[in-house]
């Protein structure tokens, strides 16, 4: 083999395993597709697998650049760091979402961008962190990050496959959202028939009237049109005063 060929070979190698390794990580969020829950859990998981020198994994979702809420985690050190990220207002998840598509720490304890944050996750074993944008929905906005208990544990290569991997679980995480919306819109419409089906036939009237009858109790109550209609199909009655809401 010539040297050229050897030198193409060396980077079809790595280029072709990454492949094989995001194959294989599609397959498993696959599996998820239909629970969001799932799904978050999985891709957590998937990443301390695939990316190299990641000891833990946390999602967040950061809400109006203020409220940090952990979805899905490898241990409580994710949860911790999260809660510590929002209490401090400041944070590499929080810059992740908001400033930068990536955010990459090598020492936690010296970094100087979050002086309060830097002091007390060094404090909790975190020594290097990997912070990717999962996805932006309006104010809402997802995080995928990553830790280690070494210092500089994070190299180039981390970085690339994260940003791959943040990109492929992204993907998965919107099917998995649609599903479940596609699946809840579907449960609502069951539920709204049936209550349509009891004043129907109770009361004889056509499905508009029936549905107009729901719609006012709604608005009466200041209640989600759905929930007036599944407590009518659960008990039998239309909802009353007594339900309204202050």
């Amino acid at each position: 083999m010539t040297a050229a060929r050897r030198r193409e070979s060396q980077v079809a190698q790595p280029t072709q395993l990454l492949g094989d390794v995001m194959s294989r990580v599609a397959r498993q969020l696959q599996e998820e597709h239909g629970d969001v829950e799932g799904m978050l859990q999985a891709i957590t998981a998937a990443a301390v697998r695939t990316v190299p020198h990641a000891d833990e994994c946390g999602i967040t979702y950061v809400i109006g650049r203020a409220k940090v809420e952990s979805r899905a985690w490898t241990s409580e050190l994710a949860r911790t760091l999260d809660s510590l990220q929002e209490r401090l207002g400041q944070g590499p998840c929080m810059d992740a979402v908001w400033e930068e598509q990536v955010v990459r720490v090598d020492d936690v304890a010296s970094d100087p961008r979050w002086p309060e944050f830097a002091r007390e996750a060094a404090a909790l074993g975190v020594r290097s962190m990997l912070c990717f944008q999962l996805f932006v929905e309006g104010d809402q906005l997802g995080a995928l990050n990553l830790y280690s208990r070494g210092r500089a544990a994070f190299d180039a290569d981390s970085q690339d496959i994260g940003l791959l991997f943040a990109s492929h679980a992204a993907v998965a995480l919107a099917g998995a959202e649609h599903e479940t919306n596609l699946r809840a819109g579907m449960n609502n419409r069951d539920v709204i028939g049936q209550a349509k089906g009891i004043l129907m036939e109770r009361h004889r009237l056509t499905a508009e009237q029936a549905f107009g009858v729901l719609a006012r109790v709604s608005q009466e109550l200041n209640r989600k049109l759905v929930d007036v209609a599944r407590e009518l199909a659960e008990t039998g009655g239309v909802p009353e005063g007594r339900h309204r809401r202050d």
